[in-house]
């Protein structure tokens, strides 16, 4: 709740005393907060305990529990908001067609940039991880990576307080805000459940990983307590991956989708992590739906691990 509080500050701060002028350099400070952010996931991911031979044991199986369960997330709040939010989708097709010609216009490779700079960052950040002599900087930002994410939603805040007319455009949504939230806990589950038989896991083990929605640290904990250690890893890089695959995907969906799509395979972390990529390819009411959706869907996963946890 801390970091809802810390954006509502940005948003406040963007709406009212934030000048125009300094808007690129809020863009370039989201842009350098989520390459040290995603720095940090790879720097954590690579000083774990064992990671290679994880990665080697586990990696297809962990792969399969994120791919899965975004892709079916994806199909699942794509049918939903065709049938349930249409007037909204359109308009959104309108921003996008207005922001492609803008960027036709602009040729800032943006989004590409973003996407080079994500890629490079794991890659960097698992390399410095898996180093065997500790590197104090290093031990320093993934011990403080909170601190960035802090750092992060402030400037995420700003953006979206910048965007006029927001408040007016929410309010129309009422009950179907829920409308996307509810198509990727559905899909993720769906997605578990055809990953478990290929992975030789029973279907409650299934659907308990799929219930991390990208929320790796808690879930993993969770199903490590419950399953034991193979499973708590396969959830936690699974989840992870989630989180990863998020940033490749949403530029492509915001293009040949359509917005509200954009947030399902981020699942748990549209409230945070992979808001940058979403203030980059879609809109400011998009961004707001990101949050929405990224709280509520944080709130049930511990809900719902429990819940299959039941049937194990």
């Amino acid at each position: 709740m801390e970091i809802l509080a810390v954006m509502c500050v940005g948003v406040l701060a963007g709406a009212t005393v934030f000048p125009d002028s300094w808007k690129k350099a809020n863009a370039a400070a989201t842009l350098a907060a989520t390459g040290l952010l995603i720095f940090s996931m790879g720097a954590m991911l690579g000083g774990r305990d064992g990671f290679v031979e994880q990665l080697a044991s586990l990696g297809v199986a962990s792969l399969l529990f994120a791919i899965l369960p975004v892709v079916c997330s994806i199909a699942a709040v794509y049918v939903l908001s065709r049938l349930f939010m249409a007037d909204i989708t359109k308009r959104h097709a309108e921003d996008a067609a207005r922001k492609q010609a803008n960027d036709a216009v602009d040729a800032d490779g943006g989004e590409a940039a973003m996407i080079a700079i994500a890629v490079g960052a794991l890659v960097l950040g698992v390399v410095a991880g898996l180093v065997p002599v500790p590197l104090a900087p290093v031990d320093f930002l993934v011990a403080h990576s909170d601190w960035v994410l802090v750092f992060l939603m402030f400037c995420v805040g700003i953006s979206v307080g910048g965007s006029k007319g927001l408040i007016g455009k929410i309010k129309q949504y009422h009950v179907r805000v829920l409308i996307i939230p509810f198509g990727i806990v559905a899909g993720s589950i769906v997605g578990g459940l055809i990953a478990a038989p290929l992975c030789g896991l029973s279907l409650p083990v299934g659907g308990a990983i799929a219930s991390g929605l990208g929320w790796y640290s808690l879930s993993g904990v969770m199903l490590t307590g419950i399953a034991g250690a193979e499973v708590g890893s396969i959830t936690f890089l699974a989840n992870l991956l989630r989180e990863l695959i998020s940033f490749f995907s949403i530029p492509w969906i915001a293009r040949h989708l359509n917005y509200p799509t954009c947030i399902a395979p981020a699942g748990a972390t549209s409230e945070d992590t992979t808001l940058p990529m979403m203030i980059r390819c879609t809109n400011g009411e998009t961004v707001v739906l990101s949050v929405v959706n990224g709280v509520i869907c944080s709130a049930l996963v511990p809900v719902l691990i429990e819940f299959f946890r039941a049937f194990m």
